[in-house]
Order: C-alpha cells, then sequence, then structure tokens
C-alpha cells in the first residue's frame, strides 16, 4: 500500500480542507472518518485524482503512514478526544505523534500530553484559526505539547499555514503541554472583544448619528485603509453592504442575539485564575450573554422608555472620534491577552515567544490585521515588555487616541448607547496608568469585618497590620492570603 505523510481523522468542513491544503501542498494524506461512507464519498468525489487514501478502519490508517506516524486529530474538543486517543494508542509504536486540532480546552491539552508520554508517544495540541476559508487556503496554527513532536510535524504545518509579507509561516511552536491551545484560546478571546468594539462602533454610528447600513459600509471601507486594516473590518465593510433579496439591508433584519461556544468563557476563566484584569475581554463575553436574554431586553426597553438625545456636533469629526476610540480599545483587548499569556507562562512554565506569537497571528486567522506587526516590533525591542501599553509606539499612539475615546465614551452615556467594552478598556486604562486607587479603604473594610489585615505605605510592602476597629474586635487576625 502507498505511503501516506499523515493521516487525519474526521472528514467535517475543516477536516476536509485541511487534507486538501495539504495534499495541494504535496503531501500524501490518509483519512479515516467514524461515518465510512464519508470516505468512500470524499475520495471519490472532492478529493478524486488527489494523494488522499482513504482509510475503512483505524488500524488501516495508522498502517498507511510512514514512520514516525503522524495522526491529525479533527474531533470534536471534549470526550470524544480522549476516547480516540485510547483507540488509537495500541495501534502505535513509540515516537509516533497524536495531534488534536480541535478547538481543546487547554487544561486538558496539558493532561492528554502527560498520558500519551507515559505511553511512548508524542503529543501536540494545536490551535488552527481562519475557519473554513483557513483550513483550505492557510490557516494560523499554535501547536504545543511534546517538544520531540515538533520537528516531524514542522515541515507539513509551516507549508499549509498562511505566510506574511516576507514568506515567514503563521505557525510556529509555542511551548510545552496545553500551551498552544491556551494561545489559541487567548486568541479566541481576543476575537470576541474585537467583534464587539466594532459591534459598539457600529451601534454608535448607527444609533447616534442615525447612518444607514450603505453609509456605515463606507465608513467601514475607509476604516480598513488605516491602522485598523484587518480581517474582521474587512467583512464588517462587506456584510453592511449586503442586500437581501427585497434590496433591503440583510443586517438589518438579523435577530440581537448572539451565540457562543465557550472560548471566551474559558479565557475570561482563566484571567479570574491567574488574577490578571482581563475586563475588556469579560465584558465581551457578558455583552453576549446580555444579547441573548433577547426577550427580558424588550419588555425592559418598555418599563425604561430611552428619550432620543439629538446630535449637534460635527458628524465627520464624531466618526473620526470612534475610529480613534475603536484602536484605542483595540490596544487595550491585545494588553489584557497578552498579559494573560505572560501570567500563565509563569503558573505553567511555558517560554512564550510573544513576538513570534503575533506573527502567528498576522495571517490566516480571524484577528489578522496590520496591527499584529506592531505587536511583534514591540516584543522584539523588548522581549521582557511588562505591558504592552508601555511600549514606546503604543505609549504615543495612546496618548494622541485619549482625548477621541473619551469624547467616544462620554457619547456613549451621555446617549444611552451601551458601549461595555470600550467602556471597560477606559477604566482599564485609568486604572493601570493610577499612582492610586481606592483599595486603601477597601483593605480597610476587609480588616474592619474580617481581620484580613493590611499593608501601610509607611512600612516594608509584607508587612501585615490589623486595626481593632470597633474595640471589641482584639488582636487576632484571618489568614492573608490573595485569590
Amino acid at each position: 500500500m502507498k505511503q501516506a505523510d499523515i493521516g487525519l481523522i474526521g472528514l467535517a468542513v475543516m477536516g476536509e480542507n485541511l487534507v486538501m491544503n495539504m495534499e495541494s501542498r504535496g503531501f500524501t494524506v490518509a483519512v479515516y472518518n467514524r461515518t465510512v461512507s464519508k470516505v468512500d464519498d470524499f475520495v471519490n468525489g472532492r478529493a478524486a485524482g488527489k494523494r488522499v487514501l482513504g482509510c475503512h478502519s483505524l488500524s488501516e490508517l495508522v498502517a498507511s503512514l510512514t514512520k514516525p506516524r503522524k495522526v491529525f486529530m479533527m474531533v470534536k474538543a471534549g470526550q470524544a478526544v480522549d476516547g480516540m486517543i485510547e483507540e488509537l494508542l495500541p495501534l502505535l509504536e513509540d515516537g509516533d505523534v497524536l495531534i488534536d486540532g480541535g478547538n481543546s480546552h487547554f487544561p486538558d491539552t496539558i493532561r492528554r500530553t502527560a498520558y500519551v508520554e507515559s505511553k511512548g508517544k508524542l503529543y501536540i495540541g494545536t490551535g488552527v484559526s481562519g475557519g473554513e476559508e483557513g483550513a483550505l487556503k492557510g490557516p494560523s496554527m499554535m501547536p504545543g505539547g511534546s517538544p520531540a513532536a515538533w520537528p516531524h510535524v514542522k515541515p507539513i504545518f509551516q507549508a499549509i499555514c498562511a505566510k506574511v509579507e516576507d514568506g515567514a509561516s503563521c505557525c510556529d511552536w509555542v511551548g510545552e503541554n496545553g500551551a498552544g491551545h491556551f494561545v489559541k484560546m487567548v486568541h479566541n478571546g481576543i476575537e470576541y472583544g474585537d467583534m464587539q468594539l466594532i459591534c459598539e462602533a457600529y451601534q454608535l454610528l448607527r444609533d447616534v448619528l442615525g447612518l444607514s447600513a450603505a453609509e456605515l459600509h463606507q465608513v467601514f471601507k475607509r476604516w480598513n485603509e488605516t491602522e485598523l486594516d484587518s480581517y474582521l473590518i474587512e467583512i464588517t465593510r462587506d456584510i453592511l453592504a449586503y442586500n437581501d433579496a427585497d434590496g433591503a439591508p440583510i443586517v438589518d433584519k438579523i435577530l440581537d442575539a448572539a451565540g457562543q461556544k465557550g472560548t471566551g468563557k474559558w479565557t475570561a476563566i482563566a484571567a479570574l485564575d491567574e488574577g490578571v484584569p482581563l475586563t475588556l475581554i469579560g465584558e465581551a463575553v457578558f455583552a453576549r450573554s446580555l444579547s441573548a436574554m433577547k426577550d427580558e431586553r424588550v419588555r425592559a426597553a418598555e418599563v425604561f422608555p430611552r428619550e432620543k438625545v439629538s446630535f449637534t456636533g460635527d458628524r465627520e469629526a464624531f466618526i473620526e472620534d470612534v475610529r480613534q476610540a475603536l484602536y484605542a480599545a483595540k490596544i487595550i483587548s491585545y494588553a489584557q491577552g497578552y498579559a494573560l499569556m505572560r501570567a500563565a507562562a509563569g503558573t505553567y512554565g511555558w517560554n512564550l515567544n510573544y513576538g513570534g506569537i503575533a506573527l502567528m497571528w498576522r495571517g490566516g486567522c480571524i484577528i489578522r490585521s496590520v496591527f499584529l506587526g506592531k505587536i511583534k516590533e514591540a516584543y522584539e525591542r523588548n522581549s521582557t515588555l511588562e505591558n504592552l501599553i508601555l511600549d514606546p509606539y503604543f505609549q504615543k499612539t495612546l496618548q494622541g487616541l485619549l482625548p477621541a475615546w473619551r469624547n467616544t465614551v462620554t457619547a456613549a452615556i451621555r446617549h444611552g448607547i451601551p458601549a461595555p467594552a470600550m467602556t471597560a478598556a477606559l477604566s482599564y486604562f485609568d486604572g493601570y496608568t493610577s499612582q492610586r486607587l481606592p483599595a486603601n479603604l477597601l483593605q480597610a473594610q476587609r480588616d474592619y469585618f474580617g481581620a484580613h489585615t493590611y499593608e501601610r505605605l509607611d512600612a516594608p510592602r509584607g508587612q501585615f497590620f490589623h486595626t481593632n476597629w470597633t474595640g471589641e474586635g482584639g488582636s487576632t487576625t484571618a489568614n492573608t492570603y490573595n485569590a
């Protein structure tokens, strides 16, 4: 039997497209699907005449692979991955590589890497971003897991991924065990933030200025020729120009109740676990939850009718303010995402290449944008950068954007337009750049009701004090701890 370079399990649309992508780059791919008829349909249809080997069992798939064998699982995240690992392990030899290309939760990938390695095999958990089109034409991939596995898959992965201007592939090794899936999770969280910020800008211009979908199409078309040049601005531009059969904009007919698959929520939970203020992405997740409460919102709107405030300023100036506010908040979204990756790297012992991650996101993925080149440059200037906004380029940029950002948030509040992500971003910026916050009072409150102690400005850090606020509390204190 002809030998294949790699095997792929799971012929849903992403799996099929990855197979076609790998084959188009010169690789021979063996394929298997639990519903075997799907294998025959694919091999005799879309993949007819291609270097694609159809297999009717896992043992047939494994037998068709060159050693060390590389098996790419494109199955549903969760129990299905564990089940497939158990079926494959007895068929594989030491040094063979198992790859999970689904949206697995990173703690599962940490666990699976250790388990598969204990059986003498190698494991990779890789984020794959770019949707159906990316899978076919060039995704962004974020592999992590067993470092020894990377040389075996590197030629295939880097060949099929998107390329940036200098030819560099949007794929490189991220780190040990769950690092790849963690970075993909943060990517998805930033995607939530980017999408919510764009939606807030859209609503501000629609509801404050009364712009039509056609006018908004022109606005986003212009914006895509500025620093905001990105895939998400590009598709927003196209969506706003798309009309239904009756000639009316289809965007105006879509129900305003958002769905979500959970990766944004995972990002917010990871931030809470790490103690990182991921406020913008958290608000983006909650905004989707609030949108889903459509019936409740309709009833509440009747109880609290909103008085429309007419806009009296310079319309073009306001459009430019909103553009600048969107850009400023976008910077904060990435700054928070990078802060989370930095914290997790310390917790899990990952050696993350932050500039390299920005390069992986420059093409192929949903959040691809020109802006990511600036992030790569920032980490090339300083690989240990504490926070993205402290880089000289972003520092200067944010200082220039601040007036428009404040104007936009003020206008949103004045006109009763919800802008949770844009507002949270500004509050984070103001908090992060404040020498003194009111947490001194908060610490006093905690000490008052729970004897949790506090530190003092006139004493060394790490020295804790307790005040007997009522005269009845005594000197007993609670343990100090950090959540």
